[in-house]
């Protein structure tokens, strides 16, 4: 209810700054903010069932929604930021909250994907602290001080172009953790691995658009700038080989959840090279975006129900899940045509234009390469999944499996059908809201 509250605010006061020009409103808050609120109802409900268990202890409990909390709000705090130090403060806050829902089992393995989580979020959140003096380094040869977007905005085309380069390396680097890009992308295997799955719903989606807010509202200031081109060349070169990571990895993984984790990687790289290749491609990043938000999140719900079932996360361990779980394996045959970009999913549509936008700009190369590597990435994963529904299990005693309500698929039925409504048929103020995202980036 606080968060919707927050969200009925932020789009009453658009536009509008708050806190001494610390916070605003924007289109892109928005836009993500709403998508933070949708995906979280169905999140606390999951969490609910998945600790609901008699073997679950309350103080366990208690921090891991305490930690829920702290996330939500850390997450809404960046979308909402209007300063660059604001941004990297909440950025930061993120990374403790995810913490503690990580770690939530309390064994080896939750403390293994804890520390390392914790490990490169904090290596790459120094990267954009060394970033962000690099910046200030330039405002102050130009003669400016201040740090919020729309003053660095104003005082970019002045920017000392060297020192421009510097910061812009080490915040797009930085950011990468959290957007689940290449060079920083192992933060958020282990952590989406080993977290409870509704957790790793948040961390597979929302979180992941918490980086993209941090690195796009910097780019809007090189957008402004003479390095445009080059910065382009360095997201086109993080984005293809996250492309190629997803691609090579998902060949050969066992672990369901470590595979959405890599699905998650291929995606936000197919955003990224949309970002580069400029024209309707920002548009198609952002609304691929948000979709992704929700089949993503939809599939990890879903795999809280697969581990109630078999008591395992591995390939080998599964099969036959139409008997089973006859809503789940829908939800999960749905989820494949969304993920992959099969029509009817909205997902066809933002990367048919982010195709669109790679061939108009003549990046013909690195268009071939990627069809060739979704083609592996949609073999790999529709082999896996497939197993999953249709293949008898080896090893599994079917008198001991679990049972799961059909009602609790509900949500990831709505969620699901939503990417596929809001792909054909977007409303006309969330077609607005992202077209003012990216007015300032538009060419």
């Amino acid at each position: 209810m606080l968060q919707w509250a927050l969200i009925a605010w932020s789009f009453l006061h658009r536009d509008e700054e708050a806190l001494y020009g610390f916070f605003k409103s924007d289109a892109l808050a928005l836009i993500l903010l709403t998508t933070l609120g949708i995906v979280a109802i169905p999140a606390f409900y999951h969490s609910y069932i998945y600790l609901s268990g008699p073997e679950e202890n309350p103080r366990e409990r208690g921090i891991f929604f305490m930690s829920m909390t702290m996330l939500l709000a850390a997450i809404s705090g960046a979308y909402l930021s209007n300063h660059i130090a604001v941004t990297w403060v909440f950025v930061e806050l993120t990374t403790l909250a995810a913490s503690g829902l990580i770690y939530y089992h309390r064994d080896a393995a939750a403390l293994e994907g804890t520390w390392k989580y914790i490990f490169v979020c904090s290596i790459s959140i120094t990267f954009v602290f060394i970033g962000i003096l690099f910046l200030s380094i330039a405002l102050q040869q130009a003669g400016h001080v201040e740090l919020t977007y729309p003053a660095l905005l104003h005082a970019a085309g002045s920017l000392h172009i060297f020192w421009l380069r510097l910061a812009f390396i080490f915040i797009f680097t930085g950011f990468t953790a959290k957007l689940g890009l290449v060079p920083m992308y192992t933060a958020g295997i282990d952590a989406k691995d080993k977290a409870p799955s509704p957790a790793g719903a948040l961390l597979s989606s929302v979180l992941m658009n918490t980086g993209f807010v941090g690195f796009f509202r910097f780019y809007e200031i090189i957008a402004q700038t003479a390095i445009h081109d080059w910065a382009d060349n360095v997201i086109f070169i993080a984005a293809g080989l996250s492309v190629f990571v997803a691609a090579v990895y998902m060949i050969k993984v066992e672990n369901i959840k470590r595979m959405l984790a890599y699905s998650s990687i291929e995606h936000i790289g197919l955003v990224m090279l949309g970002v580069a290749a400029g024209g309707i491609g920002y548009y198609a990043a952002i609304l691929h975006l948000v979709l992704h938000a929700f089949v993503k999140s939809s599939m990890f719900f879903q795999m809280g129900q697969v581990y109630r079932i078999y008591r395992s996360k591995y390939i080998s361990d599964t099969g036959n899940y139409f008997h089973y779980n006859l809503p789940g394996a829908i939800v999960l045959l749905l989820a494949f045509i969304c993920a992959t970009a099969m029509p009817p999913s909205g997902l066809f549509i933002s990367e048919f234009m982010i195709f669109r936008a790679l061939f108009e700009g003549h990046h013909l190369f690195i268009l071939l390469v990627v069809l060739i590597l979704l083609t592996v990435i949609i073999w790999a994963l529709g082999k896996n999944l497939f197993r999953l529904l249709f293949a008898p299990p080896v090893h599994f005693d079917a008198a001991k499996a679990g049972k799961v309500p059909g009602y609790e698929s509900v949500s990831q039925f709505v969620l699901l059908g939503m990417v596929i409504y809001l792909g054909f048929n977007p409303p006309d103020f969330m077609v607005e809201l992202i077209q003012d995202a990216v007015k300032n980036v538009g060419r």
